[in-house]
């Protein structure tokens, strides 16, 4: 098959990645090409599966955006590299057809080898904690598309919770989405601001003390929320959506539910990679059955 790696429109953080994803593919005696003019529609032919960066339609990826939408219109599959959440700087996503869970990742775990390598762990579930913590994402995304804009869903998701709680909330924005100022027109809502880790390309802390719940449509907190024990209220794209609560039954806050984690923590493992195991080609065996 013809791979085509859109390279040009990576993140600066890309590089070793597409570097170790193409070494995958000439080991496993695939072709290679790389970008592709993405305004001329007859290139697309030229190739079997795109492999671009992120689906953030912003700033140097915002040329993926019509890769991606002309690859889908065709019915040609999109592999999707992108900064991991398990360790973030360390593990990377390497999916089809998207980054949560409208993409596809591979067979399910069946066991938890790669979970105890890999020194993931699941805190039990708390059932204490003051604050309800809502999170926003980049709007720019193709994980928001078909949604309002990011602020007014952050005051319609204010206004739902609290039409049910009278817990407090803390509304924590995007690093690149910061919506100044939204929590000032509610009361019993604050910031938490996201601050950089230093010496990190773009890694933020990110805790969940004394959180009673989570509200993330289907970005990274839902999932390391749940990870922590901490309930969360996400969207059906979200890859924690199997063991959190559905975004629209926010009339359940006070009384959220706690399922068993340990099958979805067995194959979200599964869906991150190292720079070495990308390069040794274990994502591209994940994602064989469907591209071949």
């Amino acid at each position: 098959m013809i791979f085509c790696l859109y390279t040009d429109y990576g993140a600066l953080n890309s590089r070793p990645i597409f570097a170790a994803f193409a070494k995958s593919l000439q080991d496993a005696g695939h072709s290679i090409i790389y970008n592709e003019p993405y305004q001329v529609m007859h290139h697309y032919d030229n190739y079997d599966v795109a492999v671009i960066w992120s689906v953030l339609w912003s700033g140097r990826m915002a040329k993926n955006k019509q890769i991606w939408d002309i690859n889908r219109k065709l019915g040609k599959p999109v592999i999707v590299l992108e900064v991991g959440g398990i360790r973030r700087g360390t593990t990377w996503k390497v999916g089809l057809n998207g980054v949560n869970r409208d993409g596809y990742f591979g067979p399910s775990g069946i066991d938890d080898i790669r979970v105890r390598d890999m020194g993931l762990a699941l805190k039990p579930w708390r059932t204490d904690g003051e604050y309800i913590l809502i999170c926003g994402q980049h709007e720019q995304s193709e994980q928001w598309r078909n949604q309002p804009r990011m602020s007014q869903w952050v005051m319609k998701t204010i206004e739902n919770i609290q039409a049910h709680t009278d817990r407090p909330i803390l509304f924590r924005p995007h690093p690149r989405c910061r919506l100044e100022a939204i929590e000032t027109q509610y009361k019993n809502v604050y910031r938490q601001t996201p601050r950089q880790i230093s010496g990190s390309y773009d890694d933020y802390d990110m805790g969940f003390d004394n959180i009673w719940a989570t509200v993330s449509y289907n970005s990274n907190p839902g999932i390391h929320s749940v990870l922590e024990g901490v309930p969360a209220f996400v969207g059906t794209g979200s890859l924690a959506y199997d063991v959190a609560n559905d975004i629209d039954s926010l009339h359940n806050i006070e009384s959220p539910a706690m399922p068993d984690r340990t099958r979805w923590l067995n194959n979200y493992a599964w869906t991150e990679f190292t720079i070495q195991e990308i390069a040794l080609g274990l994502p591209l065996k994940q994602l064989t059955s469907k591209l071949f």
